[in-house]
This record gives structure tokens, sequence and C-alpha cells, in this order.
């Protein structure tokens, strides 16, 4: 198990990234700090797909030298998803964002609990 987690880190650190944001977007009450968790959770997802996109002594999958070899080069499918994930992300943050300011603007606080009262207080 031990000698796994030394050749597999990169693995390991994606995992307890993705722990620590999913901690994050479930235990915090600010807006703000949940949309921070929910970035270190898309951040965990994509170390881990570079990681397992990687194989140690392959070159990108640009042909140079007339080598046509499959085994030659890494998969490029990893890197697109990352970078489509990568995106998409950063347009779900800036909606993500644009929403709180329209809540805070409306209720005066970033605190779900309060702009759930606050909520229930205006439909009575």
């Amino acid at each position: 198990m031990g000698s796994n987690l030394f050749v597999n880190y990169g693995e390991a650190v994606a995992m307890i990234l993705f722990a620590i944001g999913l901690s994050n977007l479930l235990l915090q009450k600010n807006l703000i700090k949940k949309i921070i968790g929910l970035n270190i959770m898309d951040s965990a997802v994509y170390l881990f797909l570079a990681e397992k996109g990687y194989i140690t002594g392959r070159l990108a999958p640009i042909v140079t030298n007339g080598v046509q070899s499959a085994e030659a080069y890494i998969n490029p499918i990893p890197a697109g998803l990352v970078l489509t994930g990568i995106v998409v992300s950063v347009s779900v943050t800036a909606l993500m964002l644009s929403l709180t300011i329209r809540l805070y603007r409306r209720y005066q606080t970033l605190d779900l609990d309060e702009i759930s009262l606050k909520i229930k207080m205006e439909g009575k």
C-alpha cells in the first residue's frame, strides 16, 4: 500500500484536494466559500485526469522525426477534456458569482441560512 502511494502521489493529491473542496462545499454557509470549494473540486478532477493521461517516457502526440507509432505518444483525450473542463468551469464560476452578487444586493448577506430565512419571511 505504501509503495503504491508514492508511485501514485498525483492521484492521491487529487483525491485529497477533492475531499477538501467537497467538505468546504458541504460545511460552509458563505456562498463565496462554497464557490471556492467547487473550484477546488474542479481543479482536483483536472489534476486527476492529467495524471491518468500522462505516461512516463512518451511524448506529446505531435508527429516528429517520422515516428508514427501510437506507443510513442501519450493519449491526447485527457488533455482535451481538461481544457474543455477549464473553459466550462470558468463559465460556471462566472455565473455563480453573478448570481451571488444578485443575492447579496437583494438580501444584504452571503450567509445561506440567513437568505433562506429572509425568503421564508417574504413568503408569509
